[in-house]
């Protein structure tokens, strides 16, 4: 909820956010790391035919391409001077969060 709010605060406010390039740099070195944590989870629990570990590689996944998400809104910020861009990726963020808790109470 703070995140909605508070994209919804820098937008309606004209904000425009800084950039920072240690910002961007720990976003992308979180979102490869991700990706490859995935992959070895993964490939892992294929390996040894454990589902659970197959589920977490998924997950992991998930966190690389919202860290990926995250990331180009900065990146566009910084570089095209997009500053509704930072904003909009937290509302990537929200929506993908709404709808797990969504799937999480309907089960």
């Amino acid at each position: 909820m703070y995140l909605a709010v508070q994209s919804t605060v820098v937008l309606v406010a004209g904000f425009h956010p800084h950039h920072s390039v240690l910002g961007i740099v720990w976003t992308a070195v979180t979102a490869v790391a991700m990706f490859c944590l995935a992959a070895a989870k993964a490939a892992t629990g294929a390996a040894l035919d454990n589902p659970v570990l197959r589920a977490e590689g998924r997950v992991t996944l998930v966190d690389g391409v919202l860290a990926s998400a995250v990331l180009v809104g900065l990146v566009l910020n910084a570089a095209l001077c997009w500053w509704w861009a930072d904003p909009a990726a937290g509302y990537v963020l929200v929506y993908y969060g709404a709808r797990e808790a969504r799937g999480a109470f309907a089960r």
